[in-house]
């Protein structure tokens, strides 16, 4: 005789989706995925610290969709793909980075730091004083930036040491443009260039020659009084027998220089 079939259990019922009100099951634990954040964090700044730019850079992409901004490790995260990103020659993407973390949270431990690092990514693109200096007067621009909201903090000590890093190579590339209307004999265009290369920048290293060059070209052109003028400056804060002040009258007498190079 067949027996009759035994009807399911209650749990095989609920198994089988018979209770249709009840909230399904939960997926896997945020938990692991907080765990999964942690340990990719974990291998990518050893990466990075490890100077693996590539490896470390691969990690953080991977983590980056999973930490919200809240997360304290948001704002450090870009900050490093910042310097990777520099690192590894891509200076206008690093300094997207480092802008995010110095706007993002201005007041945060890592603003100052990062906009110091923009304005050195910008800097890095003028290599050369002769070269376009768009990227150099935006460097300029981010570091003053940096005087301005964190004037007194160790970055901003640093900001002031790139600026005069800067204020050289401005100095030297705006000395070869002097150079080149001196060479082709436009007297007063150089004379323009030096002036404004010494008031600038009466720090650089280019000044004493400068100073030299302005005496040869206000005597090429007789201007004595601008001779006599730009001696007494001379006297006054180039001293150095061996410098400019060996063209002047006071101390090496008439004429002296004129027979030099032109």
């Amino acid at each position: 005789m067949n027996r009759p079939k035994r009807l399911p259990s209650v749990a095989l019922l609920v198994l089988l989706g018979c209770g249709r009100g009840s909230p399904a099951p939960a997926p896997v634990p945020e938990a692991g995925q907080a765990r999964t954040v942690d340990s990719l964090w974990t291998l990518g700044t050893r990466y990075f610290d490890q100077g693996q730019w590539s490896r470390a850079q691969r990690v953080f992409d991977q983590m980056g969709p999973s930490l919200p901004p809240s997360d304290e490790r948001y704002l450090r995260l870009h900050f490093y793909q910042g310097e990777i990103f520099f690192v590894q020659g891509n200076q206008l993407q690093a300094v997207r980075e480092f802008r995010r973390v110095a706007d993002e949270q201005p007041e945060g431990p890592l603003a100052a730091d990062a906009l110091v690092r923009a304005g050195d990514a910008y800097a890095d693109l003028w290599r050369r004083p002769e070269l376009d200096p768009t990227y150099g007067s935006t460097a300029r621009s981010v570091y003053e930036e940096v005087l301005s909201r964190y004037g007194g903090t160790a970055a901003a000590g640093r900001a002031s040491l790139r600026l005069a890093a800067l204020a050289e190579s401005f100095a030297q590339k705006e000395y070869k443009n002097a150079l080149f209307y001196f060479r082709f004999k436009a007297y007063d265009s150089a004379i323009l260039l030096l002036r404004s290369v010494i008031a600038t920048y009466p720090r650089s290293t280019v000044v004493p020659d400068a100073l030299e060059r302005l005496v040869r070209a206000y005597r090429i052109l007789n201007y004595q009084e601008d001779v006599k003028e730009t001696c007494s400056y001379i006297a006054q804060y180039h001293p150095d027998p061996a410098g400019p002040v060996r063209l002047c009258p006071k101390t090496a007498g008439p004429g002296a220089g004129e027979s030099g190079s032109r």
